[in-house]
């Protein structure tokens, strides 16, 4: 593994057991049957979404984006509650913590856009041709000299309208800390001029949702399927308006202590339980900016 790519020290045993009420295994199975269908449906309907919404617009596209993501959570059992509103404006890059995969429909249950992936994804079977087409904009995280095309690109996405949305942590942490935001991807956001909205994701109970370390994909899919009364709460926090800070490195920590301030009277109880973020200009002798 590449020195640069960032790594948080949550792992499945130390911050992902869930304690709380577990579903029969009926219902595990059926939440995870219709988990996978919701998927599944969606993925074969991606390419008719892409046309439809070149048809209609874009409105139209993450209108059914958000009804997609809506049904994924809702068949693996999620509850979803929403604080805040969305910036007024349309463009803006979106950054948030990163603890699960439900990360991804959760936010676009919200806030569809274009999803900042790592490139590894575009060469999976199905899944990464289909989130191309998607939309899905690709960083090669070890490699530095692709990441200015990869900031271009997000650029040239927020100029035209869009959304981008990232998790400039780089990795998922379990909830119970926080890793440092990397700047790189706050440039985007400055040589667009627009926004930055910061978002808090939590999941209660805390480690149900937890996708760390060397887990397994299917072990956290069969947890999220068993957890009873799991709530996956998403913060839309005050927007950081264009030209708020001079520089990617002062807007990454901004957001990062925006995101932070939000839990930061929340237990803690994991590994990293004395662990304290850095600040994201701390990061840079490891991380690329």
């Amino acid at each position: 593994m590449s020195v640069w790519l960032p790594t948080a020290p949550c792992t499945p045993g130390g911050c992902a057991t869930h304690h709380g009420p577990v579903a029969g295994p009926v219902v595990m199975g059926l939440r995870l049957l219709a988990g996978l269908t919701a998927v599944t449906v969606g993925l074969l309907l991606a390419p008719f979404a892409a046309l439809l919404g070149r048809l209609f617009g874009t409105a139209f596209r993450h209108r059914l984006t958000r009804c997609w993501s809506r049904a994924v959570l809702w068949a693996f059992g999620v509850r979803v509650r929403v604080i805040g509103v969305p910036h007024e404006r349309w463009a803006s890059l979106v950054v948030a913590n990163h603890i699960s995969w439900l990360d991804i429909p959760l936010v676009a249950a919200v806030l569809p856009g274009r999803m900042l992936a790592k490139s590894e994804v575009r060469g999976w079977p199905v899944l990464g041709p289909l989130a191309a087409l998607g939309g899905t904009l690709f960083v090669e995280r070890d490699r530095l000299r692709a990441l200015p095309h990869t900031v271009a690109s997000m650029a040239a996405a927020l100029r035209d309208g869009g959304r981008v949305v990232v998790f400039p942590e780089g990795s998922t942490w379990c909830g119970r800390g926080q890793g440092p935001f990397r700047p790189a991807a706050f440039q985007a956001a400055l040589d667009a001029g627009v926004a930055v909205q910061p978002v808090r994701i939590t999941y209660l109970p805390t480690g149900a949702a937890a996708f760390v370390g060397d887990d397994p994909l299917l072990a956290s899919l069969c947890r999220v399927a068993a957890a009873g009364g799991l709530t996956a709460e998403i913060r839309l926090l005050p927007p950081i308006l264009p030209g708020a800070f001079p520089d990617r490195r002062s807007l990454a920590r901004a957001a990062q202590l925006a995101v932070a301030s939000e839990s930061a009277n929340r237990p803690s109880s994991s590994v990293h339980q004395c662990v304290r973020s850095r600040p994201a200009s701390a990061s840079s002798l490891r991380t690329p900016s």
